[in-house]
């Protein structure tokens, strides 16, 4: 399969200290020696794959088929067996139970209202064991207000160029991202454009707590910078830890 899909051109940008600073999360969480992990909206797999080095027994699950191929692949070039699954956070029934689910980069954010946040809530209880621990991220309101409208991002190098928009969507605490791709075509000489618009949407830090609390969460611990710090009113992504 060739990987010239806006899936591959995402995950080449993605910041790798990124997934060093969310597996240090997981390791201050989750002990690699009680029972299976499910890496929920996975993603291309690369945390996943990190988390199996570390000496995690992980799966992923995630909507997109592209950036599964490409969670396969990453798996591969580690020599790494990991199951990955297509699946949508909002109906996992065919899944078993896990010992813990994690869930990062925003996932909970893509969703449309509270009514689906709260259903993958409810997916993520039912598919946890006993005492089963439950991690995750999401941006802040802070994040949606103050930084993203009119923020701006470009990166360029010898065969590609990235354009990332973002501005204040139609919801309370919700963001629009325009995301543009200009990649080399060595056969065709030219540029190709691949793009994408992304809408995101967050909320108050006591509307997920009273969220998760309604699931059936308790020990709801919220922490700032992947866990090493209290959260105040400029942060800008919650890191939630909570059990079954």
């Amino acid at each position: 399969m060739i990987y010239s899909s806006f899936a591959k051109l995402y995950d080449e940008l993605m910041d790798p200290t990124m997934y060093d600073q969310w597996l240090e999360f997981v390791n201050q969480e989750l002990d690699p020696t009680e029972g299976e992990v499910l890496d929920l909206a996975c993603g291309a797999g690369r945390l996943a794959v990190m988390m199996a080095k570390a000496g995690y027994r992980v799966s992923g699950v995630d909507l997109s088929e592209e950036m599964l191929s490409l969670a396969e692949m990453h798996a591969r070039e580690a020599n790494l067996e990991l199951a990955f699954m297509q699946g949508n956070m909002l109906d996992l029934s065919e899944l078993a139970t896990f010992s813990a689910i994690t869930c990062f980069a925003d996932s909970f954010c893509y969703l449309k209202d509270e009514a689906q946040l709260l259903q993958a809530f409810n997916e993520v209880y039912n598919h946890l064991e006993a005492d089963g621990k439950f991690i995750f991220d999401v941006i802040t309101p802070y994040q949606t207000d103050e930084i993203y409208p009119g923020y701006m991002y470009n990166y360029t190098d010898e065969t590609q160029a990235f354009i990332w928009s973002s501005f204040a969507d139609d919801f309370e605490h919700s963001a629009v991202h325009e995301l543009t791709f200009f990649v080399w075509n060595e056969t065709l000489q030219s540029y190709e454009r691949v793009s994408e618009v992304h809408h995101e949407r967050t909320y108050e830090l006591e509307k997920y707590l009273a969220l998760l609390a309604k699931a059936g969460f308790k020990n709801i611990q919220v922490s700032a910078d992947f866990g090493k710090a209290v959260p105040d009113e400029k942060t800008t992504r919650w890191f939630f830890s909570c059990q079954k």
